[in-house]
């Protein structure tokens, strides 16, 4: 449903004519397109995740505050006379199941200004900080826990990040 809902509205927003025969174009294309995407096995809940708008949503001024933290910290560091970062590795752990939950929380470390997801295995992500004191374990946690239930549908109830 989500699927047919997500389309129909993309086709009107995009073809913008609404004349009969467009309309009945627009739902014969509609309906072969959903078809097709149950039968050959593509639909599910994480490959349309409609289902998921309201967390993801709520989770989206959150991420903003990070970010504008994250920038006020790299322009206090750029605009210092001296370069006192010292940059680290970290390995977060994660707690998002599905590939969903942690592409959102991959991309939020690295949205994030002064940190980078370098790369991303099943329970953990190797993460790149500019300031070690900003990348300890308990950094993560809320976005991981943000990212879960943005993705999963649930919060997580682990630890965030070891180094």
């Amino acid at each position: 449903m989500g699927l047919a809902t997500a389309l129909t509205l993309l086709w009107l927003g995009m073809s913008g004519i609404y004349e009969p025969v467009v309309l009945s174009l627009g739902v014969i294309s509609i309906a072969i397109t959903v078809i097709l995407a149950t039968r050959l096995g593509l639909k599910d809940r994480e490959t349309s995740p409609y289902h998921r708008i309201i967390p993801f949503l709520l989770y989206t001024p959150y991420l903003i505050v990070e970010i504008l933290k994250a920038n006020l910290t790299v322009i206090k560091a750029i605009l210092k006379p001296d370069m006192d970062i010292q940059p680290t590795m970290v390995k977060v752990k994660t707690t998002c199941r599905s590939d969903l939950a942690k592409v959102i929380f991959a991309n939020s470390i690295t949205l994030t200004p002064g940190t980078v997801t370098l790369r991303v295995d099943d329970d953990s992500m190797l993460v790149h900080g500019l300031y070690e004191a900003d990348a300890q374990p308990e950094a993560f946690e809320e976005m991981d826990r943000r990212s879960s239930l943005a993705g999963d549908g649930r919060p997580s109830k682990g630890k965030g990040a070891t180094k």
